[in-house]
Parts: C-alpha cells; structure tokens; sequence
C-alpha cells in the first residue's frame, strides 16, 4: 500500500530525481578517474616540489583538495540514501530492472558515510607522492604566514623603503610561490596532511607545518557558505588511532591558539595592508614606468590582500571570538 503512490508518480519521480541522481553518478565517476590517476602518479613515480616543478605540483594538490572536498559535500547531502533509492524504485517499475549505477552508487554512498576516515585508508599507497609535495611548501608557507611586524621590519611591499634599488627588477627564484594563495596552501596543508597522517610521526618538518596552518585558522571554506571546523575534525578521526594522544594534544593546543591569537594577528595584517596598499598606489599613479619592474610587488599585494578577505569572510561567522574587536576593523 505504501509503494502504490510511488507506483502512480513514478514517472514523476524519475523526471524530478534524475538530476540529482545523476549528479551522484558523476561525482562516482570523477573519483574514479582521481583514483586511477593517483595509481598512475605512483607508479610513475613523479616528482613533486612546488619550488621545482610549480603547475605540477599545485595541480596535483589542488586535485586531491577538489576530491576531498566533493567527498565531504557529498557526505552532508542528508537525502542522499532516499534520492538514489527512490529513483532507482521508480526506475525499476518503469524499465523493469535497476539503474546499472545503482549497486556501485549505493556502495559509494555507504563507503563513504565518514569520507575522511574512508580517504585515510584510501590513501596510504599515496602518501609518499603526497606527503613530498606538502613537505616541498617548508620555505614557501611560513615565508608566507609571517606577522605584520615582521612584515613591517622587512617592509615588505615597499617600493621607496631602498631608493637606489627603485629601478631594478623586483624578482625571486619561485616568483609564482610569491604570490600563491594562503588560503590554497592551508587547505592543501590541513586535508593533505590528514590523509597522510603517518608522516606527522616521522618528520619534523611535516609537523611544523602542520602545527603552523593549525594555529592559524578555526575553519576552512568548502564551498560558498558550507566550511569544515578543522580542529574538531581532526581530533575526532585521530582520537581512534592508537598512539596518537600526542598529536591530539597538538591539536587542541592550536585551536587554543587559534582562537586567543589568529584573530588579532589577521587584524594586525589588514591594518598593514591598508597603508602597504595606499602607498603602492600613490607611487604607481605618479611613476607608472615603475610597474614594469616592479609587477610583482603588485601581484603580492593583491595576492596577500584577497587572503586577508577571504581568511575575515569565512571566519567572522564561523568560530568563538574571544575579542570582537579582532574582526572589526575602524
């Protein structure tokens, strides 16, 4: 009796569903073409170093960064169960037999009820390739998440801080490492090293960096308005691994780090900004010859800029202020 209304509106439903259903066909089919590309990376054993081999290597992370992503998406879709099943009911009284992505869709969707912990284990033939390439951001990530003292001290951005030198060109040996969004590394660094998680017990270097993008955000932006409360995240997956008290306690020592300082710290940063900016446009307006040597003072600028928007949108609403202030520049 209760499956003769669907009987009636199969029809309906299939029309209505098939969107959606084949949207979860899609995702299931980009993860396997991750996966068997990941197999492909490993066997060829590619060389990843962002100071290197700069689009490889951030193309490479940013894959595994949409991946992740997706799967933890997908995972908050609460109607996922009822979507698939319903249509594939629906499908299997208009066609007389199932959706053939029915059983690898269906298996999917449980597989990955905890996508992350799924991942870890998916995960480990890859953690060397992954691992290599986080570990190749030491020089280019705290180069990039420095106080703004420090930048201040440097006077970073300066184009009349060292007049003799107004004219020669401003560059670097990794000059796209310069400006590359704080915002991807921190993603790459915190998902990455996650579901690679063995190199934390191993390397120094891996835990420095991973202790750093810890201290400096509560929250990472998945898409649009929909984040991923870091810390809570990650003590929940490694609160199950044994031998692992230590790096919980790293954790929760960085959330408290995180809340009591990265606040202010960011603040800090726009206010230096703010004046950094004015004075590379009031010098660029009466001398725009300067723009040719010194472009990427620009790009930096724009680059640290959008950082401290993005870090500022996605946190005002998303995690305990201990001083509003810190949120609210005047």
């Amino acid at each position: 009796q209760q499956l003769a209304q669907l009987q009636k509106e199969k029809s309906e439903i299939l029309k209505n569903l098939a969107l959606y259903y084949f949207t979860f066909v899609d995702v299931m089919e980009f993860k396997d073409h991750v996966c068997e590309l990941l197999n492909t990376i490993d066997v060829c054993q590619v060389f990843f170093d962002i100071t290197v081999n700069f689009d490889l290597t951030k193309n490479y992370l940013d894959l595994i960064i949409t991946y992740t992503t997706i799967m933890i998406m997908l995972s908050r879709i609460e109607e996922r169960k009822a979507i698939i099943g319903l249509y594939n009911y629906s499908h299997e009284m208009t066609h007389g037999a199932s959706d053939r992505e029915y059983p690898r869709l269906g298996q999917m969707i449980v597989d990955y009820e905890n996508p992350l912990k799924k991942m870890m284990e998916e995960f480990v033939p890859h953690s060397k390739s992954l691992s290599d390439a986080l570990i190749s951001l030491q020089m280019v990530y705290p180069r990039r998440n420095l106080s703004a003292e420090q930048w201040r001290n440097a006077q970073l951005l300066s184009l009349i801080s060292a007049p003799s030198t107004m004219l020669n060109p401003a560059q670097s040996d990794t000059m796209p490492c310069e400006y590359l969004s704080l915002d991807a590394m921190e993603k790459w660094i915190i998902f990455g090293f996650i579901l690679c998680h063995g190199i934390l017990n191993t390397d120094a270097t891996a835990l420095n960096l991973w202790k750093l993008a810890l201290q400096s955000s509560s929250c990472l932006s998945l898409y649009r308005d929909e984040v991923f409360h870091i810390h809570k995240a990650a003590e929940d997956l490694f609160v199950n691994i044994r031998g692992y008290n230590k790096r919980i306690n790293d954790i929760r020592e960085c959330k408290e780090a995180a809340i009591s300082h990265a606040g202010a710290t960011h603040r800090e940063r726009r206010k230096f900004l703010r004046s950094a900016l004015k004075e590379l446009a009031t010098v660029l307006s009466d001398q725009p010859g300067l723009l040719g040597p010194k472009a990427l003072f620009v790009f930096m600028a724009l680059s640290f800029a959008r950082d401290e928007i993005i870090w500022l949108l996605r946190h005002a609403d998303n995690i305990p202020k201990k001083v509003a202030d810190d949120f609210m520049d005047k």
